[in-house]
């Protein structure tokens, strides 16, 4: 059987790497062990987690600035311990938090002259950027991941070896929320609307925390195995990812309910394999794709996700390992390319190649279809109006088609939350709806159908039913007959009288075979013997198949009837008839008559008028056939009334 294959407009989504000379190389990416995605972008800038001496440094890259970076190139160095993860400021492009070793948080400001490749002083020496525009001070061991809120501006959310998690304003640098757990945090993320946050510990649990309260709304295990779990909301709805490691070392995939986090996965782990690279999730909420990164191998897998299911689309193959994996926001995608997803990977620490999900399109007009609203670079909330209880539904969107026309786009806020389980229900109801109309559409078909071949039935039996119409008609066909089989009773000659019984009969069971075999001996015979077999085809449907051979012998008939005086004078030789050894009806008609040879001349004419009586019978019969096609009688009937008349027929 072939694979059953799920409709969708993603299943040919596709990742195409970047040319060589489009790649980022000569780079020193950091070798730190730490888990995080050791790069990160906005769409205008990569940020690398550099691996330099003398403290922690990290450097920007613009995107444009492709090829080979020189040998010394400009860092941003403030901190005194290794850079551990940074973040970009989704509302202002040249912010970025970073955090370190050191316990400490950094905001910086991107020089709106900044370079990569050529970032000098007056002296043309590469310049550092020393100073941060803001420092946060409150953990009190290494940061090892910041994240930025998605709704509200200057806030910030980091976790520590402190076994918490902070919520930041960034513009007055005070920790507002602290978020106390058991273990370190190794992953964190923020719902749609930044209302919640979903953390994965090093305790082996999932826990979902109301922010502002400060509450746990639902927690229970995750994965069971040793290594770091990640996680990430589904969109906007109320289910997150994990993945993770299970206690054999297969990695895994779950889907959890934020609000029964202690059922465990729905439907239980999905493993992937059993590599041993941690798995780093990224869900793109417009297309419902799940994008998996393996550290320490090539793949990168997507998934299209749908009511608690996962649908595999296929996956990113590549020789070069990464260890560090980015995708850009939404905004900075090439419409026009049907690049539906951006993304960057390292490659052996030492270059960042670009990768393009694209969506294999022939149009040369707007995708509307793949490119629904995106969240925009305007904040929904202001860090003060979040930290008083303000809310929205998720980040201010934009529309896309914009992007295509070169427009500035329009604003417009998040639709409310998607509730799965009553999703999943109408999704059941349409489902059913669907099917019943289905099953409507076919059994409406089917009677269709069944009409159709009766008809065919119907007309195919036409031809037939008109001879039984025509055999109905007792009278006529009685007196008709009989006038025939009173003229054949004068013949005094026994064998001439069998043969003639004989051809009777064969009239009746339609012997073309054997009548044409015994009058081979003369046309006039043959053409005598002829009109003897279009009556037997007119009268044998009644016990087999009379459908189609009255209609089609009728005109032969009448042929003969125009040369009916040849036959008359030449109808002397009746000896060769009894060679007729295959008359299935002599048995049933052994009539005694003992006369031998003597009166065959009387047969002439008799023969004669026999002939023209049934021309008359043949044209008498069209027209009960023309006339009788549309009464409509029952067949059993006419069968009945046929079979009387032949036994009448040949009792005389």
């Amino acid at each position: 059987m072939g694979k059953f294959v799920r409709a969708s407009k993603y299943r040919h989504v596709f990742g195409q790497p970047a040319k060589k000379e489009l790649c980022y190389e000569n780079l020193k990416i950091t070798k730190n062990a730490w888990d995080s995605n050791i790069i990160q972008t906005n769409g205008k800038y990569i940020a690398v987690n550099w691996d330099a001496s003398g403290g922690g440094a990290f450097a920007i890259i613009p995107i444009e600035e492709v090829g080979k970076a020189p040998d010394t190139v400009p860092l941003f160095r403030g901190h005194k311990g290794p850079v551990l993860d940074t973040a970009f400021n989704p509302f202002n492009e040249k912010q970025i938090a970073s955090c370190s070793d050191d316990g400490s948080i950094l905001i910086w400001e991107i020089p709106d002259d900044y370079s990569f490749h050529r970032y000098v002083d007056e002296e043309e020496n590469i310049k550092d950027i020393t100073e941060p525009a803001k420092v946060l001070a409150g953990h009190s061991r290494k940061v090892g991941l910041i994240e930025f809120h998605p709704c509200a501006e200057n806030v910030l959310a980091s976790s520590s070896l402190d076994y918490t998690v902070k919520i930041w304003n960034t513009e007055t640098g005070k920790a507002e929320i602290t978020l106390p757990h058991k273990d370190l945090v190794t992953s964190f993320a923020f719902n749609y609307n930044g209302d919640l946050l979903a953390t994965c510990s090093r305790d082996k649990k999932l826990r979902i925390w109301d922010i502002r309260t400060g509450k746990i709304v639902s927690e229970g295990p995750g994965h069971t195995g040793a290594k770091p779990s990640r996680v990430t909301w589904l969109g906007n709805t109320d289910r997150i990812v994990t993945t993770g490691f299970s206690r054999l070392s297969d990695r895994q995939v779950g889907i959890w309910d934020i609000h029964n986090i202690d059922k465990g996965p729905i439907n239980g782990f999905m493993v992937i394999d059993s590599g041993s690279g941690v798995l780093i999730p990224h869900f793109d909420n417009e297309t419902s794709i799940l994008y998996i990164a393996g550290k320490g191998d090539g793949n990168i897998r997507y998934y299209e996700y749908d009511n608690d299911d996962l649908f595999e689309l296929s996956q990113y193959g590549s020789i070069d390992p990464q260890r560090g994996f980015a995708v850009a926001p939404k905004h900075s995608v090439n419409v026009k390319e049907n690049e539906v997803t951006k993304s960057f990977k390292t490659v052996f620490d030492h270059s960042i190649e670009p990768i393009s999900f694209i969506v294999p399109r022939r149009a040369e007009s707007f995708q509307s279809d793949i490119y629904p609203d995106c969240p925009s670079k305007q904040p929904a909330l202001k860090a003060e109006q979040w930290f008083a209880g303000d809310e929205v539904n998720g980040p201010l969107l934009m529309t896309m088609e914009a992007l295509y026309e070169g427009t500035e786009p329009e604003i417009r806020e998040s639709e409310p939350a998607t509730v799965v389980d009553k999703a999943k229900k109408v999704a059941e109801q349409k489902k059913k709806e669907e099917q019943e109309i289905a099953q409507q559409a076919k059994a409406v078909e089917e009677k269709r159908e069944v009409p159709t071949k009766k008809e065919e039935v119907a007309r195919e039996g036409t031809p037939g039913k008109n001879v039984d119409d025509v055999l109905k008609n007792s009278d006529q066909v009685n007196s008709l007959l009989s006038k025939v089989a009173d003229q054949s009773d004068d013949e005094d000659n026994h064998e001439e009288e069998e043969e003639k019984d004989d051809s009777w009969e064969e009239v009746k069971k339609s012997d073309v075979k054997s009548m044409s075999s015994a009058e081979s001996e003369t046309k006039e015979e043959e053409k005598t013997k002829e009109v003897v077999k279009e009556e037997p085809k007119v009268k044998e449907p009644v016990k087999e198949e009379p459908k189609e051979e009255p209609v089609k012998e009728t005109p032969k008939v009448k042929e003969i009837i125009k040369e009916e005086p040849k036959p008359e004078p030449k109808k002397e030789e009746p000896k060769p008839e009894p060679k007729k050894e295959e008359p299935k009806p002599e048995p049933k008609k052994e009539e005694p008559k003992p006369e031998p040879k003597e009166d065959s001349k009387v047969v002439k004419p008799t023969l004669g008028s026999t002939i023209e009586k049934l021309a008359n019978l043949v044209v008498k019969l069209e027209a009960q056939v023309t006339k009788l096609t549309e009464s409509g009688l029952e067949k059993d009937e006419r069968l009945a009334a046929l079979e009387k008349k032949i036994e009448e027929l040949l009792t005389k």
